[in-house]
């Protein structure tokens, strides 16, 4: 690439940058389409395919062949926070410490809720709307990354800057920790059912401005989360365990999960 066409690429992935930031786009949410916003942009689609190919490389979008190309979830630099520094070292020693990161949500996102029903302005309310709609993405790892986002906007509305940043360091640290049983939750239709129901409540509460019902509905909804992460996590260790006997072949059909959560 000559140093003009560098450029070029550079100055398209900066607007393209302040398009995302200006629109709101949270993660899991698509951008236009490569058509669209070369119009919009008013630049060539070579040089517009270079510029999401840089975005893309340095994790900002992510491109889903057929499907479109979406925000990235981004690491940013208060996942250092003192706040949380030290709970880093403890999941780094025992992951198990997760699960003392979602009881703790429990006391810190009851309280986000409450005050987000309060203090919501129109802004606060779109952005949460936005990620609730992301949240519907067929793909399980962009819809589990608009999950964090609809929880994340819902703390930013709080407008306790502790209490926000305290949930950025949770997620941040919970990103890594629980992200694979997150995704699973989203493949399993009667659980990715459930979700939907329980951010919808909240959701509902915090527009309608009722703050007990916000923070009551959010207990319930971090409760089943972390009840369906446990058992996520206690059938892999169970699989695991038959996997060692002897003289054993056993096969797991993705069925058998959903037929257990439907029978719930």
């Amino acid at each position: 690439m000559t140093a003009i066409a560098e450029r070029l690429s550079e100055d398209v992935a900066r607007r393209i940058r302040t398009l995302i930031r200006d629109r709101g786009l949270e993660a899991g949410m698509r951008i236009p389409s490569e058509r669209q916003l070369a119009l919009q942009l008013g630049v060539s689609r070579n040089s517009l395919r270079e510029a999401i190919a840089k975005l893309i490389s340095e994790g900002v979008l992510l491109s889903r062949h057929g499907g479109g190309t979406f925000v990235r979830w981004q690491h940013e630099a208060w996942s250092e926070h003192n706040i949380v520094q030290p709970l880093k070292t403890l999941l780094e020693d025992d992951p198990d410490y997760s699960f003392d990161i979602l009881e703790a949500r429990h006391a810190i996102e009851g309280s986000t809720a409450w005050h987000a029903a309060l203090r919501a302005t129109h802004a606060d309310k779109e952005k949460i709307r936005l990620c609730f709609e992301a949240t519907q993405a067929e793909d399980a790892d962009l819809a589990s990354q608009a999950d964090v986002r609809f929880h994340l906007a819902i703390a930013e509305a709080s407008h306790n800057v502790v209490l926000l940043q305290t949930m950025r360091g949770f997620f941040d640290l919970l990103q890594s920790s629980v992200k694979q049983s997150r995704q699973r939750m989203y493949q399993v239709p009667p659980v990715f059912t459930q979700l939907t129901g329980q951010h919808r409540e909240i959701m509902d509460a915090i527009f309608a401005g009722d703050a007990g019902s916000a923070r009551e509905a959010m207990m319930a909804h971090l409760g089943f989360v972390h009840t369906t992460i446990r058992q996520f996590d206690e059938d892999q260790a169970r699989r695991a365990r038959i996997t060692r006997l002897p003289g054993e072949s056993v096969t797991f059909i993705q069925g058998d999960k959903d037929d257990h959560f439907r029978s719930q």
